[in-house]
């Protein structure tokens, strides 16, 4: 026997206190009175009807006594260790998401928390506890608590994960435990199943429940298995393709589609669908355009995560805005700007633009093209292409030199940047040049020699002079500089000004996101653009998370299912990004017979913990019972005083 709390003992020290009150206290003392022979018959009868009244005082003292010495011992907590009747538990819990399907309103996950439960509060006392949880990643949530309340809380706060889960770490970290102490009892608590479960106590917790799913994937997250989510515009209308499975029995499943968050379907659909089959549905709406379309199945079913999937316009999410200031622009840059597709232009003239010139800078535009005109200040917190600039402007980051001017019928070739950094290459991809590294592009008469200030790369040469470079300017904006008149260049080289202009444009506005669809467990990759002072991340549950906006490239680990919304913020303005995060589809199986093995190696021991007993229910019943006699006793001792 041992005591928990040792320090209880000193409560001892009241019984030589009793013992001293009891010596010291004051003695009733006997008087002889005058009395009636009838009053001195009856003391004699009742003396001899209570013959231990001169005992009532020792009694009482040795009932108190043992009400000190029960106190004492039950602060104290003592503890029986009883031999080897306790284990050590290690519990590996599965959290994929197919451990959130419902049967009868409790989810896998619950029955399987409730049977980790029931194996602890089953366990004896002096048992130590282990889990796993194996979700998003595998992590340890508690490792060798023997304070079971503690281990049930701890157990009670863990949630299931949307992702798949991969059980090779969780095997690593039970072996582990195995090789330490063979003895070691380790349950697996899943709803897959098990080829091979050496050493493994396997709770499956699966069953026969109902489900649906609009089938997951999309060209974009790299899905090969054919059935991908499209949308495309034909004849002028919307198309949306998408396959949906029932995974336990055959199925009429009514499918749904809703464009740009629109309370009421714009197509509605029936469909038979063979189980474990994926069924193509067509669904149109009447528009050739769109920023979001979602696929949904009206029955309900065991797993509402899987119901519904929402595609994003990667076009719209990445589009911008163009203020185009020129009197006559090119051909080449409004090319350019149409093909980009996601580029939203406006023109002015300069004239115009000069009259009311803050007005236009205080305005949400991504980007302005000055074209043959040069503006008195440039734009704080947008990017600038200056095309054939007509004088210096601060802040620019480079300085008009000399212009050169060949004269009539003089041409001038470009030569490439000899350069094999990754941004050149990126800049210049796909451009046609000869064998001495000149462009197709040529400048006719003349072109200005540019001074640099800033750390531009330079895409173009003329005469050794750059005539065609991209960086950032002094408010760390991205800029592109023309220093020739494209009007007068070779008009036959259409396609090579476009490739140059597009490159240019993606390095301007490179794409935030590549990718609007993808499934839950995948990392999403964030391109920052200049000057972006914060990002935020709204998660499909409400949870806020803030990114580092100084790297080129933020990742985003994408951990629940549903809508991630994105939000850079440079300077005053703002832009969102939606993202939609999918339940993986090898998830949505209600029961799965895979060939998984969770096997730990080596030859199972029998070495056990003491188990402990420390059961105080049986002390307080007789310390009550203590109390309840010394109070008859008292009574009683007070009833005979009157």
């Amino acid at each position: 026997m041992s005591f928990v709390y040792p320090l209880g003992l000193l409560g001892l020290i009241g019984i030589p206190i009793l013992i001293a009150i009891y010596i010291i206290k004051n003695k009733y003392t006997e008087q002889v009175v005058t009395s009636t022979y009838l009053w001195t018959l009856s003391e004699r009868f009742l003396k001899k009807r209570l013959p231990i009244n001169k005992l009532m005082g020792i009694i009482s003292l040795i009932l108190q006594i043992i009400a000190v010495l029960f106190i004492s011992l039950a602060v104290s907590q003592p503890v029986l260790f009883i031999r080897n009747a306790a284990h050590d538990y290690c519990f590996v819990l599965d959290g994929s998401g197919s451990m959130n399907i419902e049967r009868d309103g409790v989810t896998r996950f619950e029955t399987a928390k409730g049977e980790i439960s029931a194996v602890i509060n089953n366990s004896m006392k002096g048992s130590a506890y282990t889990l796993v949880f194996v979700g998003n990643t595998t992590d340890r949530i508690f490792e060798g608590i023997t304070d079971k309340e503690r281990a049930l809380t701890l157990l009670n706060d863990v949630s299931a994960s949307y992702t798949v889960a991969g059980y090779t770490d969780a095997i690593g970290v039970a072996q582990n435990y195995f090789n330490e102490n063979t003895s070691v009892l380790t349950y697996l608590v899943t709803d897959k199943s098990f080829k091979d479960s050496e050493n493994v106590n396997v709770i499956n917790v699966s069953s026969k429940e109902e489900n649906y799913a609009v089938y997951g994937g999309s060209a974009e997250d790299g899905n090969d298995d054919g059935y991908r989510i499209s949308c495309n515009v034909v004849d002028d209308k919307l198309e949306v393709s998408a396959y949906v499975m029932s995974y336990e029995s055959d199925a009429k499943l009514t499918v749904e589609l809703y464009v740009d968050g629109a309370e009421e379907a714009a197509d509605t659909r029936t469909v038979d669908v063979v189980k474990l089959q994926p069924t193509e549905v067509v669904l149109t709406a009447e528009q050739n355009n769109y920023q979001s379309v979602k696929v949904v199945i009206v029955e309900e079913d065991s797993l509402s995560y899987d119901n519904q999937i929402t595609v994003y316009n990667v076009q719209y999410e990445n589009s911008y805005t163009v203020l185009l200031v020129s009197d006559e622009p090119s051909i080449f840059v409004e090319a350019a700007l149409q093909s980009a597709g996601n580029a939203i232009v406006s023109k002015v003239t300069a004239r115009e633009y000069k009259r009311d010139e803050d007005a236009y800078l205080s305005k949400d535009y991504g980007l302005f093209i000055y074209e043959s005109c040069t503006p008195e200040s440039l734009p704080r917190n947008s990017a600038v292409w200056l095309l054939n600039p007509t004088a210096s402007v601060a802040g620019s980051g480079f300085a008009l030199q000399d212009e050169v001017d060949l004269g009539t019928g003089g041409t001038i070739k470009l030569k490439f940047n000899t350069s094999t950094s990754s941004v050149v290459k990126k800049l210049t991809e796909s451009m046609s040049r000869d064998e001495r590294g000149y462009s197709g592009i040529t400048v006719a008469n003349k072109y200005q020699q540019c001074r640099l200030y800033n750390s531009f790369t330079t895409l173009l040469y003329a005469g050794g002079s750059p005539v065609v470079f991209a960086g950032t300017n002094d408010y760390n904006n991205r800029e592109v500089v023309f220093a020739y008149d494209v009007h007068w260049s070779d008009s036959a080289l259409l396609t090579d000004y476009v490739i140059l202009f597009r490159n240019l444009l993606n390095f301007t506005f490179p794409n935030v996101i590549e990718n609007t669809l993808t499934y839950c467990g995948n990392t999403l990759e964030i391109s920052v653009p200049a000057n972006c002072q914060s990002i935020r991340v709204d998660s499909p549950e409400g949870n806020v998370n803030y990114l580092d906006p100084t790297s080129a490239v933020c990742e985003l680990a994408l951990s629940e299912v549903g809508t991630y919304v994105i939000t850079l913020s440079t300077g005053d303005n703002s832009r969102e990004y939606s993202v939609y995060s999918y339940l993986p589809s090898e998830e949505s199986v209600p029961t799965e017979e895979s060939e998984l093995s969770f096997s730990l190696e080596g030859e199972a021991g029998n070495k056990r913990r003491n188990g402990i007993y420390d059961d105080l229910l049986a002390i307080f019943i007789l310390l009550a019972v203590v109390f309840a006699a010394d109070w008859v006793v008292y009574c009683y001792e007070q009833y005979q005083l009157r």
